[in-house]
């Protein structure tokens, strides 16, 4: 796999469904990432894992897709996990002021 082309496999395992994300999340990759999540997001029976160890690259349009999986997830009590950050993508989530809400436990859940 080249380092730039994006791919998503997704493995399910006890409680979580993880998104392994690889390449670069970008305009032209919008469309496969918010298909896998429309898939996912729904599934408050499973934690939601967003793996981005080998993802390269983030823009905004990825940041904005994140964003509102974050707030479905909220809305329907479920958690979302983004786990493995690479620190190059840290760096945006934290400047975005994203980071507090990305592995944030839902005290609320019922």
């Amino acid at each position: 796999m080249s380092a730039g082309k994006f791919q998503i496999e997704q493995s399910e395992l006890g409680s979580a469904v993880t998104l392994h994300l690889h390449g670069e999340l970008d305009l032209a990759a919008a469309v496969s990432f918010q298909a896998a999540l429309e898939s996912v997001i729904p599934r408050t029976d499973k934690t939601l894992i967003l793996d981005l160890a080998h993802l390269h690259y983030i823009d905004s349009t990825g940041i904005g897709i994140l964003v509102s999986a974050i707030k479905a997830r909220h809305e329907r009590k479920a958690p979302l996990l983004v786990s493995s950050v690479p620190a190059n993508i840290q760096r945006l989530f934290d400047l975005t002021g994203i980071s507090p809400f990305l592995n944030e436990e839902l005290k609320d859940r019922a």
